[in-house]
């Protein structure tokens, strides 16, 4: 693996992520009301394909290429239902069925990372979700929704920015 650890090349903290188009990130945000917690601002809701954490500036061009040749095949998600993750008390909404699409480019833009030197952070096996709340105390309810129909257009490569809490487009592969 490459290392990650020198302390005076500048760094930043990034992630592959589905990044919604303002009609799918609009659905999405409607979906906020029905879950407890500290819920995420809109402009934030993404699915998170790989994190990646501090990264040195320098391999940021490895990174575009990376995701350059991601394929990324059309595909439609279907957001039909919640999910929690108890330990980091995270309430999600999901896919009960994850189309194959989906996980066959996840599986290749983790490929694509290890070969490259890359070290993403997992926790356990790609459980495609959308992040709604933090530090929720139980699980959604089993209130029913109307689905919400993402047509995933692009991925891309995001940087969270510490200083102003954003969440940054750095590139985008259609």
């Amino acid at each position: 693996m490459i290392s990650n650890d020198s302390p005076t090349a500048a760094k930043r903290k990034l992630f592959f992520a589905l990044w919604p188009d303002p009609g799918a990130r609009a659905a999405l945000a409607g979906l906020l009301p029905l879950v407890q917690g500290r819920h995420i601002p809109p402009a934030k809701l993404h699915l998170t394909l790989a994190f990646l954490g501090q990264q040195e500036e320098a391999r940021l061009p490895m990174l575009l290429s990376i995701l350059k040749r991601l394929s990324v095949p059309p595909m439609r998600l279907q957001i039909d239902c919640f999910g929690y993750f108890a330990r980091p008390r995270i309430a999600w909404a999901g896919m009960a069925q994850p189309p194959q699409a989906l996980l066959g480019m996840q599986e290749q833009l983790m490929a694509e990372l290890a070969a490259a030197g890359f070290d993403p952070a997992t926790h356990g096996a790609f459980k495609p979700h959308i992040t709604l709340a933090r530090e929720a105390k139980q699980a959604p309810g089993d209130a029913g929704f109307a689905p919400v129909r993402w047509d995933v257009p692009q991925v891309a490569l995001v940087e969270s920015v510490v200083a102003t809490g954003e969440y940054v487009p750095v590139a985008f592969k259609p």
